[in-house]
């Protein structure tokens, strides 16, 4: 009886560890909302909340940081955008990737930018606080 019980309690602390290690998917995502609203909305202070200052960025059109970020920010006419499959993976207590798909409708510089795009992000988690190191996304092709 008594090995059963430790065997328990060894599984219990290891899981619980695992649970207290990870990353909360529900608040990397709210943040990761956040930084797209703030983007969407044209509030630079907003997204400088979310969004580490030494953010590094890659998109189809080439590499990006906060100073490109905030320049496209103003450029972009976006109407909505809408997240979906999100997933989280970690195997750090700090450390947060993510891949999704974002439904996006809107211009940039008066191109039409509307479309679906897979995307991923790096999350670190600095002083208790989350935020965006790395961002990209590219527009997913169709099925031929």
């Amino acid at each position: 009886m008594k090995k059963y019980t430790s065997y328990s309690l060894i599984a219990f602390f290891a899981i619980a560890a695992v649970a207290f290690a990870a990353p909360d998917k529900a608040a990397i995502e709210a943040k990761e909302k956040a930084a797209w609203q703030a983007f969407k909305d044209k509030n630079a202070e907003g997204f400088k909340k979310v969004v580490d200052k030494d953010i590094r960025c890659v998109y189809a059109e080439g590499p990006s940081n906060m100073d490109k970020e905030l320049y496209d920010m103003k450029k972009w006419d976006m109407k909505s955008f809408a997240i979906s499959d999100y997933t989280v993976f970690s195997d750090e207590k700090d450390v947060a990737v993510v891949t999704y798909t974002v439904k996006v409708e809107g211009t940039l510089h008066g191109k039409d930018m509307s479309g679906a795009y897979n995307a991923g992000s790096v999350w670190k988690q600095e002083k208790g606080k989350w935020m965006a190191i790395f961002h990209t996304n590219i527009k997913a092709e169709t099925a031929k």
